[in-house]
């Protein structure tokens, strides 16, 4: 392994040696402005700009691309307008194109849409000055909304949702969109002076040509919410910070029926149920959040995974309550969407351990509070948490307590404290970390937590530290982590105990003269990401494997093409049973291939591939994702996914079998307020079939109706004539928001 670790460094060593920074550039001293204009009336949101206050300005526009030629001129207009009067600032942009409503794509309504399939505007406001946060709003030509809070341009809230309006036209010409947003969801500092200036930038995503065109250029390696590089808008006058409160109570009715759970006769309850949540921002630094008799009803089913390796699935929390400023307490080292970072992901605290049991079933939440205080230079905030006896259990308690300094550039260090309470055992975790950003391109990342379990006595520790360096050219990186057998984090989440790994890595971005194809290729992204795991109780070799990416091509309508080749070495310990295949312990060595491919994901019937196939283990192992989506209109999408695994002569008992995962979701809207989507899985793993059925309607801006009905279907496997146990749930539930 040693020749192993010698190989990887020096191919990584010599890779680097090509490296370039190229066009990637430094913040312009000299920032780009926008000046917002003040009226008295009030403006009709109906994506029409036809009100004589739009004529009041000129707005912004010659936006420069970010891709696909960074630095040039967007060849098609947009025209930014800033109004504002003493309750809205409002927002017109104008959109042109020569191929007008033709232009146009999109390919669902959903809220927070998927920014690569959308044609789109993006605005970012630093509201503070600090260049680090911003809060973001985004629409699509139809109006569908998505919203996020960005930290550092490293954490985001994405699913964070923010009071305002929006609607949009579709001419021959071209789109507009036209906002409303509450000075109370722009949180602003108490000012002396009556005149702000904010950090700004936007861009527009012409999904046709997938030309990315901007308001303040910034290289295309990072995001608009590196607002360092961003703009100004001025001549704002916002109204001082007053009470800013927000009520969501909700009523919920469900029907509930289980069939052949032991019972003679099928058990079937009805149950009522009120609660909901209360939001104070206190000053434009603190908000106290509360939540009474919490329920996440609405909240979308988790999407099964049949998971063939080593590491735990991480499952993303979708449940809003817990949303909320999720990136204060949801620091985390992982893997980037590019595979960059290494497969180790660790975060110190995820709420999904709160309120769901291990298989995502609901455990009822009593209640609870959050509070946080942001600023340019401290955050901080606690959560605390009740949750509902089970299964015979006594009712848990949860809190965490978070603390971060910023300082120089994008810099901070931090600490949290996490504590899971029953009567006769607590599990804390004690968290230090800090991101030290060196400079726009190389940063440092690092996180160590102590684990202690009251009633076992068991310690543990973990500690993660990663190295990125970012230019538009390259993207090295090299993370090292420890995190011993007994490291306990009830409250967090850790893809692999025992361990000591060392997760080097680079992807190269070429775009240079040599490409071929210009006219539809973009870039070749080869890259080389090698991993070594040794066991951190014992000191031996546990697991390598070398992916090696000779061919990426990313094309310039979004899709991409990519080749691997990976080989891996593997000291099994104790028995692994992988979709319940078992595979002895012992020492393996295996190699395998795999071919990436997606067209461009805007088009009306678009698609994705990943087929990998070679030996696993002592065996053979072909799987494969295929997952293919039609939208003939943005109102009607159907996505269907089938994930296949093929064992051949795998494991202790030279199993060969087939583990076959069906996913189908379909997404019918009115409009972008009115919806209804369904859900429906089967997995031949445990014989499940599973729906779930929602009809949502908001009705007024965050307040909804929602119908829902989920069913479950499992069969014994291996039994014949096996009765199925089937579980009905049919719920409904309304919910306003107000805010005061």
């Amino acid at each position: 392994m040693n020749k192993l670790y010698i190989q990887i460094f020096l191919l990584l060593i010599a890779s680097s040696a090509f490296c370039q920074d190229g066009d990637f550039f430094k913040p312009n001293p000299v920032r780009r402005k926008l000046k917002a204009v003040k009226i008295t009336g009030n403006i009709k949101i109906d994506g029409v700009l036809n009100e004589p206050e739009w004529n009041l300005t000129l707005g912004a526009s010659d936006f420069i691309q970010i891709e696909p030629y960074q630095g040039k001129p967007s060849e098609f207009t947009t025209i930014i307008k800033v109004l504002y009067n003493q309750k809205y600032l409002y927002v017109g942009i104008i959109c042109k194109d020569p191929k007008g409503r033709k232009a146009i794509m999109a390919t669902d309504f959903a809220r927070d849409f998927d920014y690569l399939r959308h044609d789109l505007v993006n605005l970012s406001f630093d509201t503070f000055n600090d260049q680090r946060n911003a809060i973001v709003f985004a629409t699509n030509a139809y109006g569908v909304q998505r919203d996020l809070l960005s930290f550092d341009d490293i954490y985001y809230d994405i699913d964070w949702n923010g009071l305002w309006n929006v609607r949009t036209t579709r001419t021959d010409s071209g789109w507009m969109a036209e906002m409303a947003i509450p000075w109370k969801t722009l949180r602003y500092p108490k000012s002396a002076d009556s005149i702000q200036s904010w950090g700004f930038n936007a861009y527009r995503n012409r999904r046709l040509t997938n030309e990315i065109s901007a308001f303040s250029p910034f290289p295309r390696i990072f995001s608009a919410t590196h607002m360092n590089y961003a703009g100004v808008i001025t001549n704002l006058q916002p109204p001082q910070p007053s009470t800013n409160i927000i009520a969501d109570p909700y009523v919920l009715f469900s029907n509930d029926r289980y069939t052949n759970f032991g019972n003679s006769e099928p058990a079937h309850t009805s149950s009522f149920k009120y609660g909901g949540d209360l939001k104070w921002a206190i000053n434009p630094n603190s908000v106290l959040d509360l939540t009474a008799n919490t329920d996440f009803a609405q909240a979308d089913a988790d999407q099964e995974v049949n998971n063939t390796t080593r590491f735990n699935v991480f499952f993303p929390e979708k449940r809003q309550f817990f949303l909320e400023n999720a990136s204060l307490f949801g620091v985390q080292i992982t893997t980037n969407g590019d595979g960059a970072g290494g497969s180790i992901h660790y975060q110190p605290f995820n709420s999904r351990n709160i309120g769901l049991d291990t298989s995502g079933n609901p455990i009822p939440i009593v209640g609870g509070g959050r509070f946080v205080y942001r600023s340019s230079t401290v955050n901080y905030g606690a959560i605390a948490i009740r949750q509902q006896g089970y299964d015979g259990g006594a009712p848990t308690n949860f809190f965490v307590g978070r603390f971060s300094q910023n300082f120089g550039s994008q810099s901070r260090i931090g600490g949290m404290v996490s504590l899971k309470e029953q009567p006769g055992a607590a599990n804390i975790e004690s968290t230090i970390d800090g991101f030290f950003r060196l400079n726009e391109s190389n940063s440092i990342n690092a996180m160590f937590t102590q684990s202690t379990t009251t009633n076992t006595g068991a310690r543990g520790f973990a500690g993660v530290v990663q190295y990125f360096s970012n230019t538009n050219d390259h993207e090295i990186w090299w993370t090292e982590s420890v995190i011993t057998k007994n490291f306990d984090p009830q409250m967090g989440f850790v893809s692999r105990s025992d361990v000591i790994a060392t997760t080097p890595g680079m992807n190269y971005f070429y775009r240079g003269n040599l490409l071929p194809f210009k006219s539809f290729l973009l870039s070749y992204d080869p890259g080389i990401l090698p991993e070594v795991y040794f066991t951190s109780s014992t000191g031996k070799f546990s697991e390598a494997d070398l992916p090696f990416y000779p061919l990426w091509f990313n094309f310039k309508d979004g899709g991409f093409f990519g080749y691997a080749v990976e080989s891996y070495w593997q000291n099994l310990t104790t028995t692994f049973a992988p979709l319940n295949v078992n595979i002895a312990p012992g020492t393996y060595h295996y190699f395998n291939q795999q071919i990436l491919f997606s067209t461009d994901p805007s088009k009306i019937v678009n698609g994705s591939v990943t087929f990998t196939t070679g030996t696993y283990f002592n065996g053979e192992l072909t799987t494969g994702d295929y997952k293919i989506q039609f939208a003939p209109i943005p109102n009607v999408s159907f996505t269907g996914e089938y994930n296949p695994n093929y064992f051949t002569k795998v494991g202790s008992h030279n199993t060969t079998k087939t583990v076959n995962l069906f996913v189908l979701q379909t997404r019918l809207a009115l409009n972008p307020r009115l919806q209804f989507t369904g859900l429906y899985q089967k997995n031949s793993l445990n014989n499940s079939n599973a729906y779930n059925l929602r009809l949502a309607w908001e009705f007024s801006p965050l307040s909804y109706v929602y119908l829902i009905y989920n069913r479950g279907v499992n069969s014994q496997l291996n039994v014949p004539q096996a009765i199925a146990q089937v579980e009905d749930h049919i719920i409904f539930k309304a919910s306003y928001m107000q805010q005061f």
